[in-house]
């Protein structure tokens, strides 16, 4: 592993330990992997706020439309066994479709380009208020004809999922569910993954959370339910490192993996451009791809009642990056981002040099946080508030073991000016010091800011 990269994971933890404290999100699990091994697995918060269960890394959580992901690698598994072809229709293998839908290519059912309606005209199973629909429920949607033309356009579809999970099964002879495990999971080597509920007996399960705003606290999700037919778009529960473990199988360049190189090609090309966003990204068979500051990535979100989650492969620099939340508001979007940006940070300058690499630590003031993150010949001025931290954060020059300069501000800051440090008698820094404010533990700013606003002891009548 790159020294770089061993810097960039001595720092991603305490940027996400600040993160969760002002969120108060309830819980998150961060998995990454370096070619095909976990190098970073750690968990924040709790599994089930009723309970105060604490969360780990070896909690399972509802990772919701990753399973896409799973369920593309299966029908392509199947064309290499010979056992189908990417323009067969569906109503080659699944009867009783609305003409329009039978004319359907397997194709453009893993590319979300065959028109199908999204989730049905009931999805109610989305907030609780009824099953996920069953075989017969989902073929009766199916005889429904398609929300637009097929082959036009980029249109996301369950529908569409569950209608592939049909097609598995006519060909396989066997369930959906049995040929998941068997196929894809089980091959693949991951341990803590399932294609459904229910979970074997003892097994740690992460609960859902609703928001905070209706009710002015979170409930508990129970999150346990089957979803039946339309398994095959959003039933895998696994851990964040098994998911890493499996996206960085996916890649072209992995050295292992349940599939052959020119059907994870097809997985990871990019089929179709998200119209009407504001983000450029595209869809291929069961990943999304775009890219980030120059890293090209193709990975997965997922989202069901209670849980929020997003994976990102990244081929060039052999990594995969993994976030798991546990509440319906979860921040597992702006939480990858930040970890990419930590991560390219720390790739661009490089491990910090022996000159600068104990000026670091998290200083206070009564404006909040600031981090001393040293990287290459400088040190990162950082705010660990911010979701992409080290973009337009301060750089300090160092000139000897107590002073420096900052180098790189905006123009309203102290840019041009000095700074200093004071140390322990091990040499740890205890105090950063800036021409606008002197920065302290959080025990010390904590004491003076109750000493100077806390409610005032009043004095007895005489």
């Amino acid at each position: 592993m790159d020294r770089w990269l061993s810097a960039a994971l001595d720092y991603i933890p305490h940027w996400l330990d600040f993160q969760m404290q002002s969120s108060q999100q309830p819980g998150c699990i961060v998995a990454i992997a370096h070619r095909d091994k976990i190098i970073f697995d750690r968990a924040w918060g709790f599994a089930n706020l009723d309970t105060g269960e604490e969360l780990t890394p070896r909690h399972r959580f509802r990772i919701a439309s990753h399973t896409k992901s799973f369920t593309a690698a299966g029908v392509l598994k199947l064309r290499e066994r010979g056992k189908l072809r990417l323009d067969d229709t569906a109503g080659q293998f699944v009867g009783g479709l609305h003409p329009a839908v039978a004319r359907a290519t397997i194709a453009q059912l893993l590319s979300h380009s065959a028109g199908l309606m999204r989730d049905g005209h009931d999805s109610g199973y989305f907030v609780d208020r009824r099953p996920f629909l069953d075989a017969r429920e989902l073929k009766a949607d199916l005889k429904e004809p398609l929300a637009i033309e097929a082959g036009t356009r980029l249109k996301y579809s369950n529908h569409g999922y569950g209608l592939i999970g049909l097609i598995i099964e006519a060909i396989t002879g066997g369930s959906y569910r049995d040929y998941l495990k068997r196929e894809i999971i089980e091959a693949a080597g991951l341990t803590e993954t399932s294609p459904d509920m229910p979970l074997p007996r003892g097994t740690p399960f992460a609960r859902g959370h609703t928001g905070r705003i209706l009710v002015g606290r979170r409930l508990v999700i129970p999150g346990d339910f089957s979803q039946n037919a339309l398994a095959p778009a959003g039933s895998v529960v696994s851990t964040a490192a098994d998911v890493a473990r499996y996206f960085a199988q996916l890649s072209p360049a992995a050295r292992r993996s349940v599939i052959s190189v020119a059907s994870r090609r097809e997985m990871v090309r990019r089929h179709w451009r998200n119209p009407n966003s504001s983000i450029e990204g595209y869809y291929g068979f069961g990943t999304a791809s775009g890219s980030a500051n120059g890293w090209d990535w193709f990975g997965h979100g997922g989202g069901l009642q209670g849980y929020i989650s997003l994976t990102r492969m990244y081929p060039a620099q052999e990594l995969t990056v993994v976030v798991l939340t546990n509440a319906i508001d979860g921040w597992a979007g702006p939480w990858l981002n930040g970890v990419t940006n930590i991560l390219q940070t720390f790739a661009k300058n490089g491990a910090p040099t022996r000159k600068v690499k104990d000026w670091h630590g998290r200083f206070w003031s009564l404006w909040g946080a600031s981090d001393l993150v040293p990287m290459g010949n400088k040190v990162l001025w950082v705010a660990p508030g911010f979701i992409s931290p080290m973009t337009d954060a301060g750089e300090l020059t160092i000139t000897d073991r107590h002073h420096g300069k900052i180098t790189l501000g905006d123009g309203y800051g102290s840019y041009g000016e000095p700074v200093s440090c004071v140390r322990s008698k091990s040499g740890r820094i205890i105090e950063f010091r800036s021409p606008a404010s002197r920065f302290l533990s959080a025990a010390k700013v904590r004491r003076e800011m109750e000493k100077r606003y806390g409610p005032r002891k009043r004095r007895g009548r005489r």
